[in-house]
Order: structure tokens, then sequence, then C-alpha cells
């Protein structure tokens, strides 16, 4: 016999997005339940070893995204889980943000509990039941059975857009023309790595590094990130479709997580290419381990002590929704009537099917608007969306993709989905200027 569950609220997908996006809803006094398919929250963060989470803050330093996602980062420095925000020392973003994954674990269950959030892990949404143009219940898989659970409003936090989808709201996937994606990346940490060794490495032969790597403030800062060893990589013949080495120190003192692999021309949403992904992943981990073992000083001593749980994934279905943010909308710094989040990052994409990534700095004052139309999806009245499947172009979702990004979309969602409820209206008929003042006094940035 079916379980059946009834809520004001239901998140799907319990990443950065969800996390943010529950709070938010539980916190404007919703029953809210977030559901997880794995066995933990954190998302890419901490299923597929994202890390750090890059960026708060505008190239000149401003921080433009606060709310739950600083409240999240202050209570892991509470605890010994952040130094907090730290000098980009691969020079692409001006802070990033270090983090300990298994006390964000347990962080993100407390601060879920605290707002009367309720959490069910090992569940996987395989079926959404609408009638006429709303939501009615999800379909969950869990080893108990299966459980339906309804709801007046639903939050689609998944990443690749799996609610919007099975519902029949119109999505999009990869880029115009061909539909491919951003390359899909198994991310692994090392320990016994000695960072004095590539800090004078870096120092010698500045040339060898990203152009924008601040040389002259490595004596007095940390090393965070490092991006180049272009001549090592290059002399290397390994097989891995890319132009350099990235690597970003922490969280403990003589570890770093390797963000290298480059799997391409498979699609996120297919288990077929996802089972041919994780098989090239873990071959190309152990061959970037073993380049940076015999060629990178510091790395003679070191050993995996980590890989990610699943193949990182950047891109896949993303909504069809109200409004689709631009590649220009970005450069140009534009901020929207309905601006529910700003964001700091310049576009990255990852190219599909080259060696490269594209960059783009902001104009301006260094960062974008979000608008709350790219939340909603055309189709379905119950439904929002957070995090990297909100409704963009390709180009735009490389920046609105990232974590913190990605937390903060989750708040104006979570927040919205609840306000819907308690003012008696379609997410897409709600005052935009009451969901502005209510984020704004939860500490978001506007």
């Amino acid at each position: 016999m079916n379980r059946e569950l009834e809520y004001d609220v239901v998140v799907a997908g319990g990443g950065p997005a969800g996390i943010n996006a529950a709070i938010a809803s539980g916190r404007t006094g919703a029953k809210t339940l977030l559901i997880e398919r794995y066995g933990f929250l954190g998302g890419m963060s901490t299923v597929a070893l994202v890390y750090p989470w890059m960026t708060f803050h505008t190239e000149s330093g401003k921080q433009v995204i606060k709310g739950i996602a600083q409240e999240i980062v202050q209570r892991l420095m509470d605890r010994d889980g952040s130094p907090g925000h730290l000098r980009d020392t691969v020079g692409f973003t001006n802070t990033l943000t270090p983090y300990h994954p298994e006390k964000y674990k347990l962080l993100a269950l407390e601060m879920l509990d605290e707002a009367g959030v309720e959490v069910l892990v090992h569940s996987f949404v395989d079926k959404v039941e609408v009638e006429g143009n709303k939501i009615t219940s999800l379909n969950l898989t869990t080893k108990s059975g299966p459980i339906r659970v309804a709801a007046k409003q639903f939050v689609d936090t998944t990443g690749d857009a799996d609610l919007a989808y099975l519902s029949g709201a119109p999505c999009l996937k990869g880029r115009e023309g061909d539909s491919k994606t951003q390359p899909m990346t198994m991310k692994f940490r090392m320990r016994g790595v000695d960072l004095s060794k590539v800090k004078e490495a870096m120092k010698a032969n500045p040339s060898n590094f990203y152009k924008k790597t601040p040389i002259a403030e490595l004596d007095e800062i940390p090393i965070t990130g490092v991006q180049g060893f272009y001549k090592e990589w290059k002399e290397s013949g390994v097989p891995i479709n890319r132009d350099q080495v990235l690597f970003f120190a922490g969280p403990e003192e003589d570890e770093v997580l390797v963000n290298c692999t480059r799997v391409q021309g498979l699609d996120g949403t297919n288990v077929f290419d996802l089972t041919k992904a994780e098989k090239e992943g873990r071959k190309q981990v152990l061959m970037m381990a073993k380049f940076l073992q015999q060629t990178i000083p510091g790395f003679a001593k070191a050993s995996i002590s980590a890989v990610g749980s699943q193949i990182g994934i950047r891109e896949t279905r993303r909504i069809d929704g109200q409004y689709a943010l631009t590649i220009e909308d970005v450069i140009s710094g534009k901020k929207f009537d309905d601006t529910i989040a700003l964001s700091g990052y310049p576009v990255d994409i990852h190219d599909p099917t080259g060696k490269g990534v594209q960059a783009n700095d902001i104009e301006g004052d260094g960062c974008y608007g979000i608008p709350y139309r790219c939340l909603v999806p055309k189709g379905i009245e119950n439904l929002l969306v957070a995090g990297r499947c909100i409704s963009t172009t390709h180009e735009a979702l490389a920046t609105t993709r990232l974590t913190p990004s990605a937390m903060a979309t989750g708040q104006a969602a979570g927040t919205a989905a609840a306000r819907s409820i308690i003012d008696n209206v379609a997410p897409k008929d709600l005052d935009i200027n009451k969901l502005q003042s209510i984020l704004i006094e939860n500490g978001v940035v506007i």
C-alpha cells in the first residue's frame, strides 16, 4: 500500500539551492518537506566535491550574496568548518570560500530542523502528477516502497529540472544549435601536498600561471587556488582535453581539491551516458594523480584521499521560463525591476567540445541581477525553480550555476513558494515588491 504525505511546500533536491529554499520556506511558516535522493545533503558541494564556493563578492571585493547563504558560512566559521571568505589566488574571482563538507552536511540538517523543515533522504522523484496546469503530487521511489507526496507549492532544485520536465513544463538543454552541454568533471582530493613548494614555483615563473594570479600578494596570503603549470601540462601528453592544471587548497593544510578531469559529449540526464561518464571520470582521476605526483612541485608525496561519490555535472536541462537571462545581461551588469538576487561571478563556460574556458568579466559595479521571472516556468502554475536549472541561455548558465548564486535563488524560491500560499496567489502573480522587501529583511542584497 502506498504511503501518502501532505505539505504546504515540497522542495525536491537537497543541494545548496534546495537547502536554502527549504530553510526559507520553513522560516516563512509553511509546512515544508525537503526530498533528497542520496543519504546526505549538499548536492554537488558534497556528492561531487565541488569546492570551494565561488563567489559571494564582486571583482572589487563587495559582498553581494548574503542572507541564508552568509548565515551558513558564519555558522560554519563558528564551528571551525570554514575560514570564511579568502582571497582567490587563482585570480579568477576576488574571493572564494573553503568549507568542510562533513560539517556542512550536519549544519544543513540542523538549520532545516530549526526551521521546522522535514527531510526525507534516500528518496527519488520518478513521477509528477499534474491536473490542468498544477502539480498535485510527486511519486517517490524508496527502500520502503512508493510514497506519494502532495503539496500546494513545489520547488524544483534538482539541478536537472526533473520536476519541471516530468510535469511537462517546457525545458531546454545545452547550447543553442547542438544541445551540447558543458563537460562533467570527476573531482578528487589529495593529502600530503607541500603547498610551500607550489608557492615557490608560482613566484619563480609567473608566466606559467593564469594571467590574473596575484603573484605580488603571495608573500602575505596563503595559497587558496592555482591555475596554470601550462608548460608541464602541455608536455605531459595526458589524454585529457583541457589546457591547464587547476586545484584549490584545503580544507586541511596539506590537502588540495583537483578540478582537472574533463568528460565531454555525454548527457547528464541519460543514465547510459552517466554510466560511461562515471567510468571515464575515475579513469582520468588516476591519470591526473599520477601526473601531479611525478611532475608538479609539492606533490611528490601526495596521495588520493577522496574521490567524488558521483561525477560533477555543470549543465543539463534548464527551464524555459518567463524570462531567460542572457550573457549580455550578465556582462553589462544589468539589474531588473524583479531582481531577487545578485551575483558577481564572471561568465565561465567550459567548452562542450574544446580544451578551453571562455571567461567574461561583468561591467559596471561588477554584479548582475537575477530576475524573479527566471525562477518561474511556463505552463505549470504552482512550481518554482532554483539553482542551476533556472531560465537562462547556455552562456548565462555558466555563471548562475555556481553555488552561492544557487543558494541565493534558492532563498528567493522558497520564500516565494511560502508567500504564494499566504497571499493565495500563483507564484507568477506574487507581489514582487513585497517579495523583495521580505528578502531584504532577511539579509538578501538586491
